[in-house]
Formats: structure tokens, sequence, C-alpha cells
């Protein structure tokens, strides 16, 4: 049974359903929501000015902790960069004893059986990953 559990999210539907999958099956298991506010998308430029960001983080960091998880405080931690690297290094970092992470993200295309943030985690990390569809 893990001690700690990282659950990536992005406010995507996809990302809830891990969120919520997380807390009912590790009910006695510390679980961390983790949001990568990526500065870089696409060719290179801002994908979103920083005060958006924020209001970004901010939204989901209280949807995280209004959500009805059975724990008394589930924890919220925001980083910045590219969020298959902070997934891993997070994970690597904390002692985090399994990643339970969407298929897919808010950029999710239906067609994609698993996307690339959700490929790359499970490639490079050292921790067991779940995948939630």
């Amino acid at each position: 049974m893990p001690k700690h559990v990282l659950v990536p999210v992005d406010g995507s539907d996809h990302s809830w359903d891990a969120f919520d999958f997380a807390v009912e099956e590790h009910d006695e298991t510390a679980v961390t929501a983790l949001y990568v506010i990526n500065p870089l998308e696409g060719d290179y430029e801002p994908s979103e000015d920083t005060a958006e960001a924020v209001k970004r983080s901010e939204k989901i960091e209280t949807a995280v902790l209004e959500r009805e998880t059975g724990q008394k405080h589930p924890t919220f931690v925001t980083r910045n960069g590219r969020p298959a690297d902070e997934i891993v290094d997070y994970a690597n970092t904390e002692d985090i004893d399994q990643i339970v992470m969407g298929s897919r993200g808010l950029s999710g295309v239906k067609r994609v059986l698993l996307g690339s943030v959700a490929e790359t985690v499970v490639r490079r990390a050292e921790t067991p990953v779940n995948i939630v569809r």
C-alpha cells in the first residue's frame, strides 16, 4: 500500500477522474495534487501570461481542496516547467510511492490513446504509474 500518491491535475476531466480515483482507492494514503504551469508551449512562445497562470492555479487549488475526498487535507503543489519533467522530478525528490494520472489532459486529442505527458511520465518515472481513463 503506497504511503504517498501524486496526482497531476490540469483541470481536465481526465485529471479529475484520476484525482477522484486516487482518493477513493487510497483513503488512508497522503495524496498530493500537482499543477504544473508550462511557461513554454508550441513554438517556444509563452503559453499564458503570469497573472493568468496564477489565477488558473488558484482555481484548481480551490477545486482540489473543496472536492469531497474523505481526506482531511489533500496537499496542493504548483510548479513551473514542462509538465512531464516536473511530475517525474517531484515524484523522485518527494518520496512519492505511486503516480496516478489521467490518460489525457486539456489538449487531449481523442484519437490519441495516451497523451504525450502521460506517455513521457510512464517511460521516465522510477515510481509506479497508474493511468486512469
